[in-house]
């Protein structure tokens, strides 16, 4: 079958590893696009692209030119939205950086139009292709812990003022949020969808005790209660000293433990079942990466499956929809703070507008 026509549209720090996964994909990589040409010129060199790769500066005008069967937006957090409804509108099939959005209708908008366009859109949260997380997700599925009693989510990381120096929108309101919007939603995503996805509160506080050059929170802690009963626990910080430190994920239930940790949730470090099914130190060894950033594994096996959901008309594996869950779990914990009380779900609107000025 023919490769899927591609095209990128952001060359910035996350780009490399969308253009790599769609390389290995075998995808026709047609066009790039950003506003600044030094960028595209940067990453034409550095994956040594075809003189066939057109440069677009205007997205818009890419679309409109280009018969585009898959686009990865890899913008600004804020552009997002506006970005993928114009590229839904077209026709292309999406792979959308996290977040998805930075309002919940915008989301609802991407989901809406995209099964009225029939198009295939998947939120770009790679970690759930990590083989530690699959593992663990497959003891969901088989209900090895039996009632799931609690689960919790750390992200102990460390950002500076010369990462929001390299990208003037990072942490504002407008274009990105804080610690949990930007740093956090992957792990948050995880436990939210471990945990069995439904919310019926959440009761948040985040804070900027540090970074007094962004807009947004460096510290969120955030407590939640699932529709089945269980809890969950969120620390996410870029405050700590000097380095990241770790993330991790722990699933607590009446017949299991685990956790999994390493720079992006790429390591069982526990592994603790009643049913004794497999030995824990093979698990440990089997399903144990070690990847160079925090980004991880993960953007080639979702682009793997992009490509076929494209294909075989079937959902991605991450749809809208989840990138949508994640969104409004981070939203619920900022409104929660800002309000200085619980909030129930579903939200159905809420953005990072809603707080400016906060802090």
């Amino acid at each position: 079958m023919m490769s899927l026509k591609y095209a990128i549209i952001g060359c910035g720090r996350i780009s490399p590893n969308h253009i790599a996964a769609a390389i290995e994909n075998n995808l026709e990589i047609v066009a790039i696009c950003d506003i600044v040409e030094s960028k595209m010129d940067e990453t034409i060199a550095k994956f040594n692209l075809p003189d066939s790769v057109k440069k677009y500066k205007n997205y818009k005008e890419m679309v409109k030119v280009e018969k585009l069967e898959l686009i990865a937006i890899c913008t600004e957090s804020g552009k997002h939205g506006k970005i993928a409804l114009d590229c839904i509108e077209s026709g292309s099939n999406l792979i959308i950086e996290k977040p998805i959005a930075l309002s919940l209708e915008e989301a609802d908008s991407i989901i809406n139009k995209s099964r009225e366009k029939n198009v295939k859109v998947c939120a770009c949260h790679q970690n759930r292709f990590n083989k530690s997380v699959q593992k663990i997700r497959e003891a969901v599925e088989e209900k090895r812990f039996g009632r799931l009693l609690h689960g919790t989510a750390h992200i102990r990381w460390n950002r500076g003022e010369d990462y929001y120096k390299q990208a003037p929108w990072r942490g504002t309101w407008e274009q990105d949020g804080g610690a949990l919007m930007n740093q956090c939603i992957h792990n948050i995503d995880l436990l939210r969808w471990m945990m069995g996805d439904e919310i019926t509160e959440v009761v948040g506080m985040t804070d900027n005790l540090i970074h007094k050059f962004i807009d947004a929170e460096d510290l969120g802690m955030a407590l939640i209660k699932f529709s089945n009963g269980s809890y969950g626990l969120i620390e996410g910080t870029n405050n700590v000293y000097p380095r990241n430190l770790e993330e991790t994920l722990y699933i607590f239930g009446e017949n299991g433990t685990v956790k999994a940790g390493g720079k992006s949730v790429n390591i069982i470090e526990e592994w603790m079942f009643a049913d004794q099914l497999d030995n824990p130190d093979e698990v440990k060894e089997k399903f144990h990466e070690n990847p160079p950033t925090v980004y991880g594994f993960g953007h080639n096996p979702l682009y793997a499956d992009v490509i076929d959901a494209i294909k075989n008309d079937r959902d991605p594996y991450i749809t809208a929809v989840d990138g949508r869950r994640a969104l409004e779990l981070v939203l619920a914990i900022y409104k929660s703070s800002a309000e200085g009380k619980s909030v129930k779900l579903p939200l159905e609107k809420c953005s990072t507008m809603d707080f400016k000025g906060r802090f």
